[in-house]
């Protein structure tokens, strides 16, 4: 990928929502007063209720809980919220809303809140602004169920308030990282004409499929540990992978990358919180064939390298000065096949499938939004010599390869997964490539989103 100049389309935008309702004077912001630095983190149910949809079909049962997870971390101006959520996506108003009530929560600006999905398919969907355009066009497609995901967002700004004042001194973090054996392989493997020749899915049954060379990965997992003195607090993990092993069962399931986090959390006793990467071209598929066992095998092999990062992290002492969030908004370019005239007629005509009617809203609803000039959230979390960047959609993996490289003086981590409104978010090569992922089905913005967000990237990075 190439280094990519300032576009007319890329508009960074250093800006506060002024937020209408904040706490009293007891408010949670007076916390972050006095340069000392304090975090807390917690969880909540994000589990559906049976019949309500997961992303592909309802809810039978919970196979194993969903969570919400986040910290807070404050003393270091206004408080900062970081949400990671065992969904599919939140997906435009949706996160707007989720964004809203965790800084309302926390006495913040919503600049300072960002939320990530893990991806996990047995999980439900988020966006509210398709879901309003299903109800009025197309009641039949029950795709989302809002008031449900209104309900988790609620008890995660209850629960925020709940546990802000029990926020806990900060004077230690810790970095580390260690590869991953036989989880990630590249999903896109290319002919000798340069163009996508075979997918290879999360789980895939073709023995010669699954022999093709690994391909571009991050192989590495990052770990950011949080501790008061000799006792560790909260575990931060990175990994770009599709959050896959089998779906489809109609049971809520975390999958595997949820069952690692679980368990290194069970045996730490800490809190542990998980983020997926620059994962959308990536999957376990070269080790998976889908039999439902490995996904306690695949869970066993991130479990590992969560636990080899995170007895290989040096402590170093972290001070309020040590800690900067950096926010900016861009203007993703938007996909040319998006035709709100043809987009709605999709929605409308009794004939069409639900699946394309589902396709139809979430298009019209990334299409409206960006014509309305609602810019896209990036952020930057740096902690001394550590950067997390919290990017948009289903990103390439290449962009998070292209973040490290860009400062190879620094740890730069990157959860992707938060705006969902833009589907998958490929390289400017890979327009040209074909495949799935660059599909007029699957992404919703054009080749030009690189030079966009590579511009952002830089930027974020550049303290």
């Amino acid at each position: 990928m190439q280094k990519a100049p300032l576009s007319g389309r890329f508009r960074a935008v250093f800006r506060t929502w002024v937020l209408g309702l904040l706490v009293l004077s007891s408010t949670p912001a007076a916390l972050s007063a006095g340069g000392q630095l304090r975090i807390v983190a917690f969880e909540v149910d994000a589990s559906p209720p049976v019949g309500s949809p997961l992303a592909y079909d309802p809810t039978k049962e919970i196979s194993s809980p969903l969570s919400c997870r986040c910290f807070v971390l404050t003393g270091a101006n206004e408080p900062i919220v970081v949400c990671a959520i065992d969904w599919l996506g939140v997906a435009n108003q949706a996160q707007t809303e989720f964004r809203q009530k965790l800084a309302r929560a926390a006495g913040t600006t919503i600049d300072r809140v960002t939320v990530h999905s893990l991806h996990q398919h047995d999980a439900p969907r988020c966006d509210f602004s398709a879901d309003d355009l299903l109800r009025r066009y197309a009641p039949e497609v029950r795709a989302y169920d809002s008031d449900f995901a209104r309900e988790v967002m609620d008890r995660a700004a209850d629960r925020l308030r709940q546990a802000l004042p029990h926020a806990r001194p900060v004077t230690h973090v810790g970095v580390g990282s260690a590869d991953v054996e036989k989880v990630a392989s590249n999903r896109r493997i290319l002919g000798p004409d340069g163009k996508v020749e075979f997918m290879r899915w999360t789980a895939c049954t073709d023995p010669e499929i699954r022999a093709k060379p690994v391909g571009v990965i991050d192989p590495s997992l990052k770990m950011i540990g949080f501790w008061e003195e000799e006792e560790p607090l909260v575990v931060l993990t990175y990994y770009a992978t599709h959050p896959q092993s089998h779906y489809r069962t109609g049971g809520a399931h975390p999958d595997f990358p949820g069952m690692a986090r679980n368990e290194r959390e069970r045996s730490t006793g800490t809190r542990h919180i998980h983020f997926t990467g620059a994962a959308g071209n990536i999957g376990a598929g070269k080790w998976n064939d889908g039999n439902p066992a490995n996904r306690q095998v695949l869970a066993d092999r991130l479990a590992n390298a969560m636990k080899r990062a995170w007895e290989g992290a040096p402590k170093q002492r972290l001070e309020a000065g040590d800690v900067f969030w950096k926010s900016l908004g861009v203007e993703l370019p938007v996909a040319a096949h998006l035709s709100e005239r043809q987009l709605l007629e999709t929605l409308a005509d009794p004939r069409t499938e639900a699946a394309a009617k589902l396709s139809a809203a979430k298009g019209l609803a990334w299409l409206r939004r960006s014509r309305e000039g609602e810019l896209t959230p990036l952020s930057c979390l740096k902690l001394g010599r550590a950067r997390i960047l919290h990017m948009p959609g289903e990103l390439f993996v290449e962009y998070q390869l292209a973040a490290q490289a860009m400062r190879p003086d620094l740890w730069v981590a990157m959860a992707a997964y938060g705006e969902y409104g833009s589907g998958y978010i490929g390289t400017t090569a890979a327009y040209d490539q074909g495949g799935y992922e660059t599909s007029d089905a699957a992404s919703l913005v054009s080749p030009g989103v690189e030079e966009v967000l590579l511009a952002a990237v830089r930027q974020l990075l550049s303290d």
